[in-house]
């Protein structure tokens, strides 16, 4: 039997915090000041003195108190990337939405063009209809260029959100 069955990945990472967990409180259950009971032999017995055995159960609480610290960072992080996750995929959707639309748009209007370019019976009106069809085209262009670059900002920044309101959380726990 491999690793992999044994351990499966988690699917999330709050899945993978909380088999974190739970493989935590299994180790730190293994390290409870166990009771030794001495065995009767000719040699003195040898006792733990109470300040090694305070230390101990120090270090061990020092610890918890550090895992739940990581533990709580670990699923606020989790989530946070979740959600930014979220908010840039819909963003991402809606200016992909508008780019195909835009790209549809001008490709109707290139047809269009071309079809009345066939149909001109002068250089002059070709000329006329070109020049005519260029112009439209830039102020659709532009204005399309315009409308996808609020579009990507809108989405830089809900997605940058998030991880500057964390941040600043977290200066303000430190300080």
């Amino acid at each position: 039997m491999s690793e992999a069955e044994i351990t499966p990945t988690p699917a999330t990472p709050k899945k993978a915090a909380k088999a974190a967990a739970a493989a935590f409180e299994t180790a730190a259950a293994k390290f409870e000041t166990p009771k030794f009971e001495v065995p009767k032999f000719d040699v003195p017995s040898l006792e733990v003195p109470a300040v090694v055995r305070e230390m101990a159960e120090k270090s061990v609480q020092n610890a918890r108190e550090a895992y739940e610290k990581m533990k709580s960072t670990a699923e606020e992080t989790s989530d946070l990337i979740e959600d930014t996750y979220a908010t840039a995929s819909k963003g991402v959707t809606e200016y992909n939405t508008v780019a195909l639309e835009s790209f549809r748009t001008n490709v109707n209007a290139a047809f269009d063009y071309f079809g009345a370019l066939l149909a001109t019976k002068s250089v002059s009106e070709a000329v006329e209809l070109s020049t005519s069809h260029l112009r439209k085209q830039f102020d659709v262009l532009s204005g399309q260029a315009k409308e996808l670059s609020v579009i990507a900002q809108k989405v830089a920044t809900d997605t940058a959100e998030p991880f500057k309101a964390s941040v600043e959380k977290n200066f303000k726990k430190v300080a």
